[in-house]
């Protein structure tokens, strides 16, 4: 790493974020601190303690401080609710369940955060990610954190290749102890502050009442319909297909031999199909929405798929691909694949690419 380098980094109030800008200090870059502003807050009910809510805000400006280091909030409102919030509202609508965190970074964060540097005058840009730029021996790859529980390359898959020019990513060695121990010790703010779980614009967990909101109650993926079985028969009613996720197994009517679970949303007739668990199992998976951060695998090449954040990845083969969608068939079945969530695309350590499950 240039120490020379003037560097704008991402600070969304949480304790990643505040020790990444702390190490890039401590070695001697010219930090300039960021925190995106993405929503209006004052619309938004629930807790305030989310990664980009106003405490965030204040939390990322008091270590600035600490550190030293200029600190500015940028307002992304409007690319934000285009990009994320509107994306997350039309695939709901479509019977599928999004993730705004692979959104986000893909379309706001990091295109963003890099037009945002050049405005400053800065060469590079950081975020508190635990995942890894290696830069070594002419290429640029993408790889997972040293610390596997936390490793957050997953949701990177969808970024532009051309970031990892300029991306530094200072905590992607550390342990998660290891990141708290250092804003111990540098007595930051955020050293005791927990992590953040909630979708940013949902912090009171309603997503469906943001879709209430932007489609309103009267929209067909709000209204009842049937819930059917995998043979067809209809067991039950349901109060909006978009209330429901394949794998889910509440809200679902009793009486059967065996737990019944979501296998398939068919939006165009308003049906949630349920069955047995062994229905939710798969080999195959075709993602789509392609983004590769590096040559993608060919034809018959083995790779590692996947296919949330908190899952292994699984070995497999590609057995399809073309310019806008792979279909990769597995070692071992999984479960619950669900269309609108990610199959990140992994060759060892490194992250390849990724796209959207269909």
């Amino acid at each position: 790493m240039d120490r020379r380098k003037r560097i704008l980094v991402a600070m969304s109030g949480g304790v990643d974020s505040s020790v990444a800008a702390a190490l890039l200090v401590e070695r001697g870059s010219e930090v300039v601190g960021a925190t995106m502003k993405t929503f209006c807050y004052g619309k938004v009910e629930g807790p305030a303690r989310t990664c980009c809510g106003l405490e965030g805000i204040a939390d990322a400006r008091a270590v600035a401080d600490t550190l030293g280091i200029p600190h500015y909030v940028v307002d992304v409102e409007e690319e934000f609710t285009r990009d994320v919030i509107g994306d997350f509202v039309a695939e709901y609508a479509e019977g599928r369940t999004p993730n705004a965190c692979v959104r986000c970074n893909s379309f706001t964060k990091f295109g963003d955060l890099l037009r945002r540097a050049r405005m400053l005058g800065c060469d590079a840009i950081a975020t508190g990610h635990y995942a890894r730029v290696d830069r070594s021996n002419g290429h640029r790859r993408l790889l997972r954190g040293r610390y596997r529980p936390k490793d957050q390359s997953y949701f990177l898959w969808g970024i532009d290749r051309d970031v990892l020019d300029v991306l530094e990513l200072p905590v992607g060695d550390l342990t998660k102890p290891e990141v708290r121990e250092r804003a111990r010790a540098l007595r930051l703010r955020t050293a005791e502050k927990p992590e953040s779980f909630e979708i940013c614009f949902v912090p009171d967990g309603d997503y469906v009442g943001v879709l209430a909101r932007s489609l309103g109650s009267e929209h067909p993926s709000l209204q009842p319909g049937p819930i059917v079985t995998v043979e067809g028969v209809v067991v039950g009613e349901h109060d909006g297909y978009a209330r429901y996720t394949v794998g889910q197994r509440r809200r679902l009517p009793g009486g059967f031999a065996e737990p019944m679970y979501v296998v398939a949303i068919r939006p165009e007739e308003r049906t949630v199909v349920i069955g047995p668990e062994r229905y939710l199992y798969t080999r195959s998976v075709r993602a789509s929405e392609l983004n590769w951060l590096n040559h993608p695998p060919e034809l018959g090449a083995r790779v590692e798929v996947q296919i949330r954040h908190r899952a292994p990845a699984v070995p497999g083969r590609v057995v399809a691909c073309g310019t806008g969608e792979i279909r990769m068939e597995l070692d071992e079945p999984q479960r619950a694949v669900t269309p609108g969530q990610s199959a990140a695309i992994y060759r060892g350590e490194e992250l390849v690419g990724g796209g959207r499950l269909a």
